[in-house]
This record gives structure tokens, C-alpha cells and sequence, in this order.
């Protein structure tokens, strides 16, 4: 085989001289025949041909010459390819993942949101799709649709449609949904470095021995529920990353989310950077991006010990990784000046390959990290060893040193963030709202993600709504999970935006994709439908529009001011007189429920609301109230053109007995559990029952955030393992101590219980027999006393419980002890995911229902049988349960999220499909908790007034808590 064109010019040069000499000398012996005969003729012929083949001189540059040479030089050619869009990629007629038999879709009349411009074009038109990807966009071209057979056409009449949504930081697949021991494939528990083992700690041990090259490809199981879910959110393509347990945990996996025919892990990929089944890179597809996960801070520190250790060990990964490298290009430089002699094996580590192409440019790195001195860290790592990082994750502190983040090597990483989660560790302490807006007003590119299942990746979209709704832009809002991850992962090419030649995954949204509660009318992938019979429900028009949102930028600045930490009290406390102008609306209890007691149009600027001491006295036209005598001088709040409403309670989050979930000095802590271990005979033996009063936390940063949010009541129950939780208190969300006036609201509210499935308890039949037990009268002490009371019907039994199977035996045990105590007891039940499958049960049974979270995901196989709600399901949890009478009200899983209450009614009450008034989506979160836990109405009578709109509102923002309990006015 020649090796012409394969080889160097210096090498080809020498071939090429010595053939040159090689004719020379059959020339000569030409001559020598003619002087000295045929004889010396053939003799030297024949010495010249062993010469050549058998016996080459010692310094003759072919006999150094391996002979795999040609494959060699082009590995070190490949060296220095850097990942590009293969050629010709717009030219394609067909997308490489077009499935047959996909007829073509026109849809027309669509306000199409293409991504484009820095996210600011809008246009109105239609859309092609063909062969997987959209062939057309704008004006489309009449003749050549008019060909095409078998086409599909959408009048969108007018709706918005965007880019698939894209999610940067998932574990769908691996992670799997509902959680089983058989399908958790995130971590590896080995070592801090994966996969570029072994390390040696600085004592000089080894602590990691695994040399597998991690990838979460080699974990993806393609049968986890919310694959489907999350394409009902309007999630197309996904990055899976490997956990955060380890620094460098390996590789992550770009898939889209559409089931393919194989159903393969391997057909899910979006251009695997690998030939099918190998190792190796696929020229002929042009070199494209691997994903890598980092991580350093708390988590991988787990493994390794301190920060310390986490950047030494990073430190010395890339010393390795940079050792390997050198050796190689030092390699390949004497390889392709034809120095053979001098070299021997190529220098390559099938541990270190894929952390030696970090290094070549050549990974997309996706850095879990949270806090400064991490975010420091790492960036002096990449300029020590010229590497650039694709994004920061989670990332809480980036908005405090922008700085920072732009001396990193090579280019600023983006930030991949969550809108309001935060506070959930010490490293997360200073999370906040005003992230997003920070960040993208100093030139970082933002971006929302879910950490599937820390965020069900279906809500993707709505991380998006809340960072608009605390000042991110909308154009910069809507990029956040669609065009800027696509870009960071280096796939802007072909998803991300809704051009011409780009994949066909395309969203069509009931509402402006901003809008809170927006839904997918439908979802193509690689343009094939998603959802066989979408269900759509009609949004109000308003809904179409970009929402209007407050003004935050004082508190974004006192945010900055106090370095993450700004002071959460109210600006101004008024235990005089405080009169609100410009009031549209008043809602207040009445019993039970909420009605509206002043209306007035939109921006009628006399309504009048005067409060003396927290209690209203006068409310109406301005001169009627205004004539009022009051003591002391008023003070003037501005509503514009906004309302008055009840405080909302919030219950079901550990709010009240935590500050940070993964500090053990800042939680209450857990109660002894009877079903596990023996309970201490100081604490009370089998009689014991814990109080949740005893162990409240006020002041706390998640409290006082939910106060300024308009929760102005906590309810929050013992923490537990077992089934015993204890008594529940209600607390105000805004008092400094429990000492002060109004703080504790009520001191015992409920019995609470929990029936689940778990490794640390008994069967779900023994713990039933254990509450059964005790509510026929065989509890001793406390524990008897106050189960007395829940069997004489004094007293609310809160059982916190999602199995339809497990709430079908409650109804039964209720019937049974109501049948020997003759009294009706009153029992709630919590969480309750499949509650919705018996609705009439639990109606008949007079058995009230708090959804949490009211955004149903089957995160273990007791809440498998979730109600899916639009597009997947006519209606929700909600709306069956309404629909047959049921007393329903919403909870909350996580004291960070509390404060989002407001904004999870609006949303439940939108995407219900039925009709609800305002009064009854207020008392899912106010009258309706208090009712089915036992608050008394008038203690907790707190009013919450907003500016520029109602409390469900997306434009309104809280600027005053009414309190009369506590007797004042609280102004932010």
C-alpha cells in the first residue's frame, strides 16, 4: 500500500530520494553489463534487489519507519481538531435522527419567538416541518408545500411558539422517577475522582482505586416516568450529568427526551461524540462536544474532607492529565518531523483521556459550585492549567464576584442557577432572588435549571417565570432554558432556536411562555408529536401578553449592599394609624370562606383603606373614611390601583423548625419514633407525644422571606421518621420571638401521623394497627390524652399519606372508630398524590385533602399513579377532588419555596380547567388549611396588601402586612 498522502513531507521526501537513488543504480548496472557482460550484470541485479528488500544500511531512513505510521500520525492530527458542526450541515434535507414514516407538519399563524436577536425577535408566521427539522420559517413557500404528501396542518391562531425547551443540568434516567434502590445510577461512592483515578491525598494514602471512565450513558435507564412528564413541561433536550458526590464525577450525556424505536440509551443521544459502540471519535461526523461534571464545595468534600483536600486533589488530577498531554504533543512533534528513532509507544492513559481533552479544549465543563472561595478556586485552576469551564452550577454566590468569574481562563463561565431554591446548606446560605438580573446585567449569560428531581425539569419553564418575575428581562428570561444552554453545550447549531435547518423541536404554548401556568398546546421532537390527545385549557387573554412585573431594584441593591444578606425586616412598623390609597379590592374572612367586601374598577385612585392598631375602621370612597379623627399623624401607603387580602398559611415544609436543612445546629431535629426504637422513659416512654412549640424557630431567613411574600402564618408538626410525628403549632412568619405579642398563633393545632413505605419502619399494615390502636383508646400518658381527643372529634388527625391503597384503609379505620366512639373524627389528609383516584370516598367520609406539592411527580412508587393535569390528563388532583365537594388546600414540601405559595395557588387554579373565583383560590392557602387543621379563624386574621395587583397576581408585589393580632402595620 502506498503511503503517499498519508505521511508528512519530510518523510515522503526521503521515500522519494531514496526511489530516486534506486533508479540511479539501475542505470549503473546497465553499464556494467555493457563493460563487463551479462555475468556481473545479473550478479549485480541480484545484489542490488536483496539489498533493497532483505538487508537495508543502518542509517537508511525507511527501516525506522513503523508501520502503522500512517495511523499514528493521523491520531496525532486528531489531536488538535477542535469539535465543529459538520460540513455541509445545513444542507441537509433530513435530520440524522428522522424517523420514517413522520408526515411533514405545516403550522400557520403561530407568534413565533425564535430565539434570535439576544432573544428579542418576535414575528407572526408559519412554520415547516419536514424530514426532522424545520424546513421552513416566516413566509413559507406555498408550491412546495403544496407537494409535499401526507402534511399536517396547525392553525396556532395566533398562540406563541418557541424552542424546545432545554434543561443543562438533569439526572432524568439516572435518577430514576419513582426512586428504587434498582435504578440509582447518579453517583459514584469510589472516590472524589472519577474517572481520573488513582489519587493520592497529600498524607501520601491512596483514596481512590476505581479507574472507570464514568459516563451517564452507562447508567441512563430508559424507563423512567418523567421522561414523558418533563416533555409535557415543554423539555426537549436534556444534558444528564453524573452527581455531585465526587470532584470530577464523569461524563454527561445529551438526550432528547422523545422514546425512539430502539428505546436505547445509545438512540437517545444527541450527537454522541463516539462511533457507535467504541471509544473512538467519528471523523467523518466532525469531532463533537463531551460533557463533564465537576464539582467542589460541600458535596464532593463528603468523600475527600476539607476545600483543602477538594482543590488539591483537582490540582493534581490536572497535573496528571497535563504530564500526559505534553508527553503526547511531544510525541507527535518528533512523529511528524520523522524522528522514529527516538520515540516508542504513544503516551496515553485510558483513565486520563477524557480530563487530557479537557485540557484540549475539547469537553464542555459543567462545575457544581457554589460559594466564593470555591468559585475562586476553581477559576485560578484554569488559568493555571488553560482550561475553560462551560458553566457554573447551582452557583448561589456568582452574583457577588462577576469579577471573578470573568478572569477565568479563556472565556466567563455562565451560571446555570435555580430562581428561588436556596438556604438548603451553608453553601446556598446567600442565594438569591435577584440572581438572575444581577448576573445578566453585568454581561454573564444565566441560565435556568432543574437538577432533576431536586426540580421536577417539567417546571423548567416557571424557574424562568420567577427570575422574570424578580427582574431577570424577558427576552434574556425565556433564553435562560432554551437558547442559552444550547449554546453553552455547544449544540446552538441545531436546537435552541427556531431557524431554518435547525431540529424540529418546537413548543406551542396555550399562553405567552412567561406567563404563569403556561402549558404545551403540543411538543415536536426531531418534528414528531409528543402528546397523542393533548388536553388544553382556555387561559384568560391577558395571559398572551409578556407579564408586567414589579420593580425590585432596591432590594436587588440592598442584596449587593449586605454582601447576599440583606436585612428582612419591614421598612416601617405603624402601630398608629396607616391609610392605604388607590385600593381596587378588599378579601377577608368570613367563617369558613372569603369574600370580596370592597370592589372598585382598575385604577380608581379613591379607594380608601384606613387601619388604626392592625384593624381596619374605615374602608370606601376617600372622603367618607378620611374624615375619620385618628390619633397621631397617618401614614400613606400607595397601592396602585392594587388590593387587600388574608395572609396565607402555609404548611407542610419544615418552616419554623429549620434554617438550613443541611446544618444540624440550625434544625430542631428529629423526634424519637416509637415503631423504630424504644422511646427514653425521660422523654416520656410510650406515652410521649412531642410538641412542635417547644422546639420554634423564629427570625429565620426562609420565615421572614415568606412574611414579605405574604405568608403570614406557619404551621409546621414535629419532625419524624416513623409514624408518630406530634402536635403541631401555628406561628406568625413575622415575629422576632415567641415572647412577642401574636408569635405563637395557636400552641397545639394537630395530631399528626404518617403511613409510607420504608426501609426504617415496618410494614404499612403494622403501622395502621398501630394507629388503630391508639385511637381506640390504648395510648398511655400524653400520648392517650391527646389521641382521646382526636377520637372525641376535639381535635384534627393529620395523616401524611400518597397511596391510594393506604388512604382506601384510613376511610376504612375512620368508619370503624366513628362506629365504636360514635363521635365524627376529624381527619385530614396530607401530601395525598393519588388521593384524586378516590374522590367520592373521601368525600363521603367527610375526609379534607392538602395537596403538597400541588405539583404532583411520583418521586417514590406510592405516588406512581400521579394525575398528570394539561396536556397529559383532563384536569388534576385539584379539580377532581373540587369537583366532588372535597374541603382541599395546598401545602408545601420545602421552606425555601414557601414564599411561592401565592403564585402555586394561581397556578393550580389556571391549569384546573374548571371554573374558580378568586375567593376560593385565596382559600386554598388561608381559610381552607386553618379549617382542615383546626386554626381558629379569628386568630389568625392577618390581611396582606399588594401594589399594582391582587395577591395571585404575577405584576403585584407585597407592601404591607395588616396584622391584628399582633396589632400594627408592617411595611416593606
Amino acid at each position: 500500500m502506498s503511503t503517499k498522502g498519508l505521511l508528512p513531507q519530510p518523510i515522503t521526501g526521503e521515500i522519494d530520494h531514496l526511489l530516486a537513488t534506486n533508479d540511479r543504480a539501475r542505470r549503473n548496472a546497465s553499464t556494467f553489463r555493457i563493460i563487463f557482460g551479462w555475468v556481473l550484470l545479473l550478479t549485480g541485479t541480484v545484489f542490488s534487489i536483496i539489498r533493497l528488500l532483505y538487508a537495508p544500511a543502518r542509517n537508511d531512513p525507511l527501516s525506522n519507519i513503523p508501520i502503522d505510521a500512517a495511523e499514528i500520525l493521523d491520531k496525532c492530527r486528531m489531536l488538535n481538531v477542535q469539535p465543529h458542526t459538520p460540513a455541509n450541515f445545513y444542507e441537509r434535507k433530513q435530520s440524522d435522527r428522522f424517523q420514517a414514516g413522520t408526515n411533514p407538519t405545516l403550522i400557520t399563524n403561530a407568534t413565533i419567538w425564535s430565539g434570535r436577536l439576544n432573544g428579542l425577535e418576535q414575528f407572526t408566521g408559519d412554520v415547516l416541518l419536514d424530514g426532522g427539522i424545520i424546513r421552513d420559517i416566516g413566509d413559507i413557500d406555498r408550491e412546495f408545500v403544496a407537494r409535499l404528501d401526507d402534511l399536517v396542518t396547525i392553525d396556532a391562531n395566533g398562540a406563541w411558539l418557541s424552542p424546545g425547551v432545554v434543561d443543562m443540568h438533569s439526572h432524568l434516567g439516572v435518577h430514576s422517577n419513582p426512586g428504587l434502590r434498582g435504578s440509582s445510577d447518579g453517583n459514584s461512592h469510589h472516590g472524589p475522582v472519577l474517572p481520573v483515578g488513582p489519587f493520592i491525598s497529600s498524607l501520601g494514602r491512596t483514596i481512590l482505586t476505581v479507574t472507570q471512565w464514568m459516563r451517564a450513558l452507562d447508567g441512563l435507564n430508559t424507563h423512567d416516568d418523567a421522561y414523558r412528564l418533563s416533555v409535557s413541561g415543554g423539555v426537549t433536550t436534556a444534558l444528564v450529568l453524573p452527581g455531585s458526590a465526587n470532584a470530577i464525577g464523569g461524563q454527561g450525556l445529551l438526550i432528547k427526551l422523545r422514546p425512539t424505536t430502539e428505546r436505547s440509551p445509545t438512540a437517545m443521544t444527541l450527537e454522541n461524540p463516539y462511533s457507535t459502540n467504541t471509544s473512538e471519535y467519528d471523523p467523518l461526523h466532525g469531532l463533537r462536544w463531551r460533557q463533564m461534571k465537576h464539582a467542589c464545595g460541600e458535596n464532593p468534600g463528603t468523600l475527600i474532607g476539607t476545600r483543602m483536600d477538594t482543590t488539591w486533589a483537582f490540582r493534581q488530577a490536572y497535573d496528571k492529565a497535563r504530564q500526559i498531554k505534553n508527553a503526547q504533543d511531544a510525541y507527535c512533534q518528533k512523529a511528524s518531523t520523522g524522528k522514529w528513532d527516538e520515540i516508542k509507544d504513544f503516551p496515553e492513559d485510558y483513565q486520563w483521556e477524557a480530563l487530557v481533552d479537557v485540557l484540549r479544549g475539547r469537553v464542555k465543563v459543567h462545575n457544581h459550585c457554589y460559594e466564593t472561595v470555591d468559585l475562586d478556586d476553581m477559576v485560578r485552576i484554569t488559568n493555571e492549567f488553560k482550561f475553560s469551564i462551560a458553566a457554573f452550577h447551582h452557583a448561589h454566590e456568582t452574583y457577588l464576584v462577576p469579577s471573578t468569574l470573568k478572569s477565568a481562563y479563556g472565556h466567563p463561565p455562565a451560571v446555570a442557577l435555580f430562581s428561588t431554591k436556596a438556604r438548603y446548606k451553608r453553601e446556598s446560605y446567600r442565594g438569591s432572588e435577584f440572581a438572575p438580573k444581577i448576573l445578566s446585567e453585568n454581561g454573564l449569560q444565566v441560565i435556568m435549571k432543574s437538577d432533576h428531581p431536586v426540580l421536577d425539569s417539567r417546571y423548567l419553564l416557571y424557574e424562568a417565570q420567577i427570575a422574570h418575575y424578580f427582574g431577570l428581562p424577558p427576552n434574556l428570561a425565556l433564553a435562560a432554558v432554551t437558547s442559552t444552554p444550547a449554546e453553552v453545550i455547544g449544540e446552538d447549531h441545531r436546537i435552541g432556536f427556531l431557524k431554518r435547518g435547525y431540529d424540529a423541536d418546537v413548543v406551542l404554548w396555550d399562553s405567552h411562555p412567561l406567563s404563569l401556568s403556561a402549558t404545551p398546546k403540543q411538543v415536536w421532537i426531531d418534528g414528531i408529536p409528543q402528546i397523542k390527545v393533548p388536553h388544553v385549557v382556555d387561559k384568560p387573554a391577558f395571559l398572551q401578553n409578556i407579564p408586567k412585573t414589579p420593580d425590585f431594584e432596591r432590594e436587588a441593591r440592598k442584596t449587593l449592599e449586605y454582601d447576599g444578606l440583606p436585612p428582612l425586616l419591614p421598612n416601617h412598623t405603624s402601630e398608629g394609624t396607616v391609610v392605604f390609597t388607590n385600593v381596587s379590592h378588599v378579601y377577608a374572612r368570613k367563617g369558613d370562606s372569603i369574600v370580596e367586601v370592597l370592589g372598585l374598577r382598575r385604577g380608581h385612585d379613591n379607594g380608601i383603606v384606613q387601619v388604626q392598631r392592625g384593624e381596619i375602621i374605615c374602608m370606601g370612597e376617600a372622603s367618607t373614611c378620611l374624615e375619620l379623627n385618628t390619633t397621631g399623624k397617618p401614614t400613606f401607603v400607595n397601592l396602585q390601583g392594587g388590593s387587600i387580602s388574608p395572609g396565607l398559611v402555609t404548611f407542610g415544609s419544615n418552616l419554623g423548625l429549620e434554617d438550613i436543612q443541611g446544618e444540624p445546629s440550625t434544625k430542631d431535629g428529629l423526634v424519637p419514633a416509637p415503631l423504630i426504637s424504644k422511646v427514653p422513659a425521660i422523654v416520656g416512654g410510650d406515652g410521649a407525644i412531642i410538641r412542635a412549640a417547644d422546639g420554634l424557630q423564629f427570625f429565620t431567613r426562609h420565615a421572614l422571606l415568606a412574611y414579605r411574600s405574604g405568608i403570614t402564618t406557619g404551621i409546621v408538626a414535629p419532625q419524624s421518621q416513623g409514624l408518630l410525628s406530634g402536635l403541631s403549632v401555628a406561628f406568625s412568619t413575622g415575629s422576632e420571638h415567641r415572647l412577642k405579642k401574636g408569635a405563637v398563633v395557636q400552641n397545639v393545632v394537630a395530631v399528626h401521623v404518617a403511613i409510607s413505605h420504608s426501609d426504617n419502619l415496618p410494614s404499612v399494615s403494622a403501622q395502621v394497627a398501630a394507629l388503630r390502636n391508639l385511637l381506640l383508646g390504648n395510648g398511655e400518658g400524653e400520648l392517650g390524652y391527646w389521641f382521646e381527643k382526636v377520637t372525641k372529634g376535639k381535635l384534627s388527625l393529620v395523616v401524611d399519606v400518597h397511596s391510594a391503597d393506604a388512604i382506601a384503609s384510613l376511610i376504612e379505620l375512620k368508619r370503624e372508630i366513628e362506629g365504636t366512639t360514635f363521635h365524627p373524627l376529624k381527619l385530614t389528609l396530607s401530601g395525598a398524590t393519588e388521593s384524586y383516584l378516590l374522590p367520592s370516598e373521601i368525600s363521603d367520609a367527610d375526609i379534607g385533602v392538602i395537596l403538597r406539592p400541588i405539583r404532583s411527580f411520583p418521586s417514590s412508587w406510592e405516588m406512581k399513579r400521579i394525575s398528570p393535569g394539561p396536556p397529559l390528563s383532563d384536569g388534576t388532583a385539584l379539580s377532581t377532588l373540587l369537583a366532588h365537594k372535597v374541603t382541599v388546600a395546598v401545602g408545601a414540601i420545602d421552606p425555601s419555596l414557601a414564599r411561592l405559595t401565592r403564585f402555586d395557588v394561581g397556578w393550580a387554579a389556571l391549569t384546573a380547567g374548571i371554573s374558580v373565583s378568586t375567593e376560593e383560590v385565596l382559600a386554598l392557602a388561608s381559610v381552607n388549611v386553618e379549617k382542615l387543621l383546626g386554626v381558629s379563624g379569628s386568630q389568625s386574621g392577618d390581611l396582606v396588601a399588594t401594589q399594582s395587583g391582587g395577591l395571585l397576581e404575577f405584576n403585584s408585589k407585597v407592601a404591607a402586612v395588616i396584622s391584628s393580632r399582633r396589632g400594627l402595620v408592617d411595611i416593606f
